[in-house]
C-alpha cells in the first residue's frame, strides 16, 4: 500500500511539473516579458557587451606592454680563440736600443699576435628579461578608438531595432490569438443555434411537417461549422505555441490572455496615429544606416592615417642568469623606434580608394533609406486610413447581417422561409463576422506598422 501511494504521488508531482506554471499576461505585460527573456534580444544584449570587450582589446593597443622572456642557450662547449694576424711576420726586437718599459709593451703586442694563447670555452647562457613598449603616436590608434565606439553605440541600435522587432511579432501573434479566439466563440455560438434548428427541423421532418432537403441541409451546414471549430481550435493552439516561443516561456507553461478585442480596440488612438508627423532621424533604420556611414568616413581617415609614421619607446631591464665570459650586452636598454612609411608600390593608395568608393555607396544607400522611409510613411498612413474605414463599414455590416439572420431564423421555424433561405442568411452573417474580423485583424497591424516606423512601440 505504500509503494502504491508513492508511486500515485510521484505520478502526480510528475504530470504537475510537465503543465508547467500559467501566466496571465496583458499585451503589455507579453511585450515585457519578452524584453527580459527572448533569446533574440538576449543575443542582442550580448552583442553590446561584445562590443564593449572589443573596445577595450583596441583601447589596450596604446597602453604599456609588458612581457617577460626567459631564455637559454647552449653553444655545446664551443671553444673561441682569438687571432689577430699570427701569421703575419712578428717584428725583430733589440732591447740595446729600447728601454725596459717599452720593451713590456712590445712583448705584450707580441703575444696578441701569436697563435699560442688559451681558447676561450663558451658557457651555456640563460637570460631573464622584462620589457616595456609604449605606443607613443599613432593616427590609426586614436581612429580605431572612435570607430570601436560607434561599433558600440551601433550595437545599441541593432538592440533597438531586435526589440521593436519582437514587439511587433508578440503584438500580432497577441492580436491573431484574439481574433481566432472571437471567430471561434462565434462558430460554437451558430453551432449551437444550429444544433437547435436542426433538432427542431428532424422533428417536423419526423412528424411530416418539413422535408428531407431540409434535415440535409442543416446537417451539412452543422458538420462545415463543426469542421470549422476543430480548424480554429488547432489554430489557437499553434499561436499560443509561437507566443511562447517568441516570449521566450517553456512550452508546457499555460497562457492566459487578460484582455479582449475591445479592450485593444479601445487603447489605440487610430487618429492620433494619423495626425503624427514622421520624424526620419527618430527612426531606428535611419539610424543605424547613418552610424554606418558614420564608421566608413572613420575607415577612410584610418586609412590616410597609414601614410603617417608610428613612434613606439621601449625599455628592458635583462637580467644574466647565467653568461659566458664574452658577454657585452648591458642590464639597461631604453630607445625609441619611429617607423616611417616610405613606399608601398601603391597598396596605400589602394585601400585609401577602395574606402573611399565604400563611403559613397553607403551615403548613396543612405539617401535612398530615407526617400524609401518617407514613402513607406505616406503609404502606411493611407493603408491606415483604408482599414480604419473598412473596419467601422464591416462592423455595421455584421449588425445587419445579424438582424436579418435572426430575423429569417424567426421566420422559418414559423414556416414562412425554407431552408435554404436560413442557410443564405446565416452565410451572409458567417461571412460579415469573417469580413469583420479580418478588418479589425488588418486595422490593428496597419497601426502596429506605423508605429514601428515612429519607433513609438
Amino acid at each position: 500500500m505504500k509503494k502504491m501511494t508513492f508511486l500515485f504521488l510521484f505520478f502526480l508531482s510528475k504530470n504537475i511539473l510537465a503543465q508547467g506554471e500559467k501566466k496571465e499576461l496583458s499585451l503589455q505585460d507579453a511585450c515585457n516579458y519578452a524584453m527580459e527573456y527572448n533569446k533574440k534580444i538576449k543575443n542582442a544584449r550580448d552583442n553590446i557587451y561584445l562590443s564593449e570587450l572589443m573596445k577595450k582589446e583596441t583601447c589596450a593597443k596604446g597602453l604599456p606592454q609588458i612581457k617577460g622572456v626567459l631564455d637559454f642557450t647552449s653553444y655545446f662547449d664551443y671553444e673561441l680563440k682569438f687571432d689577430f694576424g699570427s701569421d703575419r711576420k712578428k717584428p725583430s726586437l733589440n732591447p740595446s736600443v729600447i728601454d725596459a718599459g717599452d720593451l713590456e709593451i712590445l712583448k705584450m703586442i707580441e703575444g696578441m699576435f701569436s697563435s699560442t694563447g688559451e681558447p676561450v670555452v663558451m658557457e651555456n647562457q640563460s637570460n631573464a628579461k622584462v620589457q616595456l613598449e609604449q605606443l607613443i603616436f599613432s593616427g590609426q590608434y586614436w581612429v580605431s578608438l572612435e570607430i570601436a565606439e560607434l561599433a558600440k553605440d551601433l550595437s545599441k541600435k541593432e538592440l533597438i531595432k531586435t526589440e521593436l522587432e519582437i514587439k511587433e511579432s508578440v503584438s500580432n501573434t497577441y492580436y491573431l490569438i484574439l481574433i481566432t479566439e472571437h471567430s471561434l466563440k462565434i462558430i460554437k455560438d451558430n453551432i449551437i443555434n444550429i444544433t437547435s434548428i436542426y433538432e427542431h427541423t428532424s422533428n417536423m421532418y419526423s412528424a411530416g411537417l418539413a422535408e428531407k432537403t431540409d434535415v440535409e441541409q442543416l446537417s451539412i451546414n452543422l458538420s462545415q461549422l463543426r469542421n470549422a471549430e476543430s480548424s480554429m481550435e488547432r489554430n489557437i493552439i499553434m499561436a499560443y505555441d509561437m507566443l511562447k516561443f517568441q516570449l521566450g516561456l517553456d512550452p508546457n507553461n499555460e497562457i492566459v490572455l487578460t484582455q479582449n478585442l475591445d479592450d485593444i480596440l479601445r487603447d489605440n488612438d487610430f487618429g492620433m496615429s494619423l495626425l503624427k508627423e514622421f520624424d526620419v532621424d527618430q527612426n531606428v533604420d535611419y539610424r543605424i544606416i547613418s552610424r554606418h556611414v558614420d564608421i566608413t568616413k572613420k575607415k577612410v581617415d584610418i586609412q590616410k592615417w597609414a601614410y603617417s609614421p608610428v613612434l613606439v619607446g621601449f625599455y628592458s631591464y635583462t637580467e644574466k642568469i647565467k653568461s659566458t665570459g664574452l658577454d657585452m650586452t648591458p642590464n639597461h636598454v631604453a630607445g625609441l623606434n619611429l617607423s616611417i612609411p616610405l613606399f608601398s608600390s601603391g597598396d596605400r593608395q589602394s585601400k585609401l580608394n577602395q574606402r573611399r568608393i565604400e563611403l559613397n555607396i553607403a551615403e548613396r544607400n543612405k539617401s535612398m533609406v530615407k526617400d524609401q522611409l518617407y514613402l513607406q510613411e505616406h503609404n502606411l498612413k493611407f493603408n491606415l486610413n483604408t482599414a480604419f474605414e473598412n473596419y467601422k463599414t464591416q462592423k455595421a455590416n455584421v449588425e445587419v447581417a445579424k438582424n436579418v439572420y435572426k430575423s429569417f431564423e424567426n421566420k422559418y421555424k414559423q414556416g414562412i422561409l425554407s431552408s435554404l433561405d436560413l442557410t443564405q442568411a446565416h452565410g451572409n452573417y458567417l461571412k460579415a463576422e469573417s469580413s469583420y474580423t479580418t478588418s479589425v485583424l488588418e486595422l490593428l497591424q496597419a497601426k502596429l506598422k506605423l508605429d514601428v516606423l515612429n519607433s513609438g512601440l
